[in-house]
C-alpha cells in the first residue's frame, strides 16, 4: 500500500505554559522541526493572541507543519502532513514534543492519496499513544 503523504496529529499535554505564548520561541521550534523534517521551508506566517497563545504554519515544499496553542491549559496541537519519501513527520512530531516538555503525546497518523485500481484516492488511520514521555514511537 503505497500513500502519497503522512499526516501526523499530535495532542502535546502538561507543556511549558511560557513556552507556549513566546512568538518568536514557537516559530523557531516550528522551522527547527521542519528542519529535523528534512523539508524544504517555503513560508512561514504566526500570530500571537491577546492575552495568549499563538498559532502558526510551516508551508513546505512537501506540505505544511502547524500549531495551535493554549498556554492556560499547558496544550498544544500540531499537525505535521508530508509528501514524498524525502521527509520524516515522525522526527519533526518528536522535535515539537521535546521542545515544548510535553509530559504526554497522543497521535493519531493519516497515511493519505493511496490510489485503488480505478486510480481513485482513500486514506488509513492509525493511532499511536504514548504517555508520560516526550519521544513518539512510529507505530507499525
Amino acid at each position: 500500500m503505497k500513500a502519497i503523504g503522512c499526516h501526523i496529529i499530535a495532542e502535546l499535554s502538561h507543556c511549558n505554559p511560557k513556552t507556549l505564548t513566546d512568538l518568536a520561541l514557537i516559530k523557531d521550534i516550528m522551522v527547527g522541526a521542519a528542519l529535523e523534517a528534512k523539508a524544504e521551508i517555503k513560508e512561514t506566517a504566526f500570530h500571537r493572541f491577546t492575552p495568549q497563545g499563538v498559532s502558526g504554519v510551516v508551508v513546505i515544499a512537501e506540505s505544511h507543519l502547524s500549531i495551535h496553542t493554549w498556554p492556560e491549559l499547558g496544550y498544544a496541537a500540531i499537525d505535521v502532513y508530508t509528501c514524498g519519501e524525502s521527509t520524516d513527520p515522525w522526527s519533526a512530531c518528536n522535535y515539537v514534543a521535546r521542545r515544548l516538555e510535553a509530559e504526554d503525546v497522543s497521535v493519531s497518523e493519516v497515511k493519505r492519496g493511496i490510489p485503488n485500481s480505478r486510480n481513485y484516492f482513500s486514506h488509513v488511520f492509525s493511532k499511536t499513544h504514548l504517555s508520560g514521555g516526550r519521544q513518539i514511537v512510529q507505530s507499525a
